[in-house]
C-alpha cells in the first residue's frame, strides 16, 4: 500500500531548494540533475556541487550510508561515489557518515548497530542486492531507507523513479516522500541444507532464473554489467534442462511448473522491463508467473513481450495473485542434489523446498 504515517506527513514538508550561484558552469546537464533542481541552468558536465543544495531540517538529521565497493562495473569508483552522496547530505546539514558493506550476513547488523546510534535514514549505495541486504535490518526499525544505485540492474531504482546518479540520488531524497511498501519474506532450504529466511521487496525466483545467478561469474558480471546478464541468460535457454517442480498457490491445488516468478514491482528497467504485468508495489500481495511450460520457444516470447511491450498471451504461462507460494520437487532429493535453485532480489539463498509469502511488515522507502 502506498500510504503515508507521521513521518511521512513530515516529509512533505522537507524540500530542496536548488540557488542559482556563480560558477553555474560547473552545475549537470543531465536530465537526472534537472529533475532534481528545475531551477538550475544546465552546464557542461554531469556534477552538482553540493554547496547547490539547500534544506530544509525536518524528517532526516543522521543518516548513514552502506555501500558495496564490489557493486557495479566501475569499482574503482564506488568509494568515490559515496562520497558524492555524502556530501549532498553533509552540506544540507545533515549528520551522516558511510561504511562498506560487510557481507550478505553482517549488513543487517551493520544496519541495526546505525539506529541504534540514532540514525533515522539509511542509504543502500549499491544495486538491487546492496538494498535487500540493508532492507534485512530495517525491518521492524523506525528509520526510513533511501537508495544510492550504484548496481548493474537497479531494478527497485528504475520502479521508483529515482535518478541513476548518486550526487542526484542524494539530492532527490532531500526532497522524497517516506513511502510506507509492504514486504514479502522467503523461507528456504540453504546450501547447507539448514533452513533460512529473508526478505524481499523486489521478486523471488525459482528455476531457471535462479540457475542464471548460480552460474553468473560475479567477476564476468562486474566487468560486462547488464551484458554478462543477456549472454548467461541466452546460453542458460539454449542449453539448460528445464526440470519441473511443485507450486501451490494460497494452499490450492499443487501444478507442475519449471519456473515461478513472485514479483512485487512494476518497472524493471532494461530489456526486462514489466516481467510481470499487474505488478505493483501499491498492492499488498505477490503476481506470480507461473511457467507451466518447458517450452524454450514460449519463455522467448514471453520475454519478447516485455521487450516489446504486448500484451500477448503466450500459452502455458498463467499470470495470478496470491498472498503465499510453497515449492518443492516432485520427489524428496537432498539439498545437494536439488537442482533447482531459489534467489530473492537478484541474490541467489538456496534450493527447494520454499515458502514465499507477503508479511504484515513494511518499510518506509524515499522516493519522489
Amino acid at each position: 500500500m502506498n500510504t503515508r504515517g507521521a513521518m511521512g506527513s513530515r516529509l512533505v514538508k522537507a524540500g530542496v531548494q536548488c540557488n542559482r550561484f556563480a560558477g553555474l558552469s560547473m552545475l549537470g546537464e543531465s536530465a537526472e540533475l534537472r529533475s532534481a533542481c528545475p531551477g538550475l541552468r544546465p552546464g557542461p558536465t554531469d556534477r552538482l556541487p553540493a554547496a547547490a543544495i539547500q534544506y530544509n531540517p525536518g524528517f532526516m538529521r543522521k543518516a548513514a550510508l552502506f555501500y558495496n565497493p564490489l557493486s557495479g562495473r566501475r569499482r574503482q569508483r564506488r568509494l568515490a561515489d559515496a562520497e558524492d552522496a555524502l556530501k549532498v547530505l553533509r552540506e544540507a546539514g545533515i549528520e551522516a557518515e558511510a561504511a562498506e558493506t560487510q557481507g550478505p550476513h553482517r549488513t543487517a547488523e551493520q544496519v541495526r548497530q546505525a539506529i541504534e546510534g540514532g540514525v533515522d535514514a539509511v542509504f543502500a549505495c549499491g544495486g538491487d542486492g546492496t538494498v535487500h541486504d540493508v532492507l534485512q535490518g530495517l525491518i521492524g526499525a523506525k528509520a526510513v531507507l533511501g537508495i544510492i544505485p550504484l548496481g548493474t540492474a537497479n531494478a527497485l531504482a528504475h520502479d521508483l523513479g529515482l535518478p541513476l546518479s548518486p550526487v542526484a540520488a542524494a539530492a532527490s531524497a532531500l526532497r522524497a516522500q517516506a513511502r510506507r511498501v509492504r514486504v514479502g519474506r522467503v523461507h528456504y532450504t540453504g546450501f547447507d541444507g539448514c533452513r533460512g529466511s529473508r526478505y524481499f521487496v523486489i521478486a523471488v525466483g525459482a528455476g531457471v532464473d535462479a540457475h542464471l545467478f548460480y552460474k553468473l561469474n560475479p567477476l564476468v558480471k562486474s566487468r560486462m554489467g547488464m551484458a554478462a546478464y543477456y549472454a548467461k541468460a541466452t546460453r542458460l535457454w539454449l542449453t539448460h534442462p528445464l526440470e519441473n517442480f511443485l507450486v501451490e498457490v494460497d494452499s490450492g491445488e499443487p501444478v507442475r511448473v519449471s519456473q515461478l516468478l513472485a514479483v512485487r514491482i512494476r518497472n524493471f528497467g532494461g530489456v526486462l522491463r514489466e516481467l510481470a504485468p499487474g505488478a505493483s508495489l501499491e498492492r499488498d500481495d505477490l503476481r506470480l508467473v507461473l511457467f507451466r511450460t518447458r517450452s524454450r520457444l514460449a519463455y522467448l516470447r514471453y520475454i519478447l513481450r516485455g521487450l516489446f511491450g504486448q500484451p500477448w498471451t503466450i500459452k502455458g504461462i498463467e499470470l495470478v495473485y496470491g498472498n503465499k507460494v510453497s515449492c518443492r520437487m516432485l520427489k524428496e532429493v537432498a539439498p545437494q542434489e536439488s537442482r533447482i535453485y531459489v534467489e530473492a532480489d537478484g541474490e541467489l539463498l538456496g534450493t527447494l523446498p520454499a515458502e514465499i509469502e507477503m508479511v504484515p511488515e513494511q518499510v518506509a522507502v524515499l522516493a519522489p
